[in-house]
């Protein structure tokens, strides 16, 4: 413990700066897997500690891609986890709903009128379902590719995968939302 200690409080401006610029999307990814605000807070800590602690002197340049795949191991991790919590405590698991949409709590940033609000919410809350229900690779490389904006490289470096699959992984998810979204989004 006194190890971590020590190394975030030596770490430098730089990754202090990258970390600080890339959190908010990694807990994004986080939450559309996990669909809990804690536990996606839980694996963006625990991915920036590990970052820290195994590459901070590694090239600016390469913290992207490596941060971004201890996120995804993390995530798989957490799945694993579930997975076994449900085989052995099964019989006392309730079906809660999850804590709720991440985009619930933020305003809309342009004033709208009610009709085009309800509109633009309804179509956030069918394309939230709809990451939901990719599976999990196809969710990873859109959600990197897309909304991150990483190179298809940089992409198969985080997943830990060929650029081929990145490839094939982007090109299900896109047509498999426009599959489900079709009309509804705006």
């Amino acid at each position: 413990m006194l190890f971590r200690l020590e190394v975030l409080f030596f770490m430098s401006d730089s990754l202090n700066h990258f970390l600080a610029n890339n959190e908010r999307q990694a807990f994004r990814m986080a939450q559309l897997a996990t669909a809990h605000r804690d536990d996606a807070l839980d694996i963006v800590q625990n991915s920036m500690i590990k970052l820290v602690e195994k590459y901070a002197d590694r090239d600016a340049d390469q913290w992207g891609p490596l941060f971004h795949r201890i996120v995804q191991r993390q995530i798989t991790d957490w799945y694993r986890r579930k997975k076994v919590k449900q085989q052995i405590f099964g019989i006392f698991h309730n079906n809660q709903e999850p804590e709720g949409s991440y985009f619930e709590g933020h305003q809309d940033p342009v004033e709208r009128v009610p009709d085009k609000l309800l509109q633009s919410e309804q179509a956030i809350n069918v394309l939230e379902q709809a990451l939901q229900q990719l599976p999990m690779r196809q969710r990873q490389a859109f959600l990197l590719r897309c909304w991150q904006g990483m190179s298809t490289k940089q992409t198969a470096q985080a997943m830990g995968c060929s650029d081929g699959s990145v490839k094939t992984h982007y090109h299900r998810a896109l047509s498999s939302l426009r599959t489900v979204l079709g009309e509804t989004w705006p």
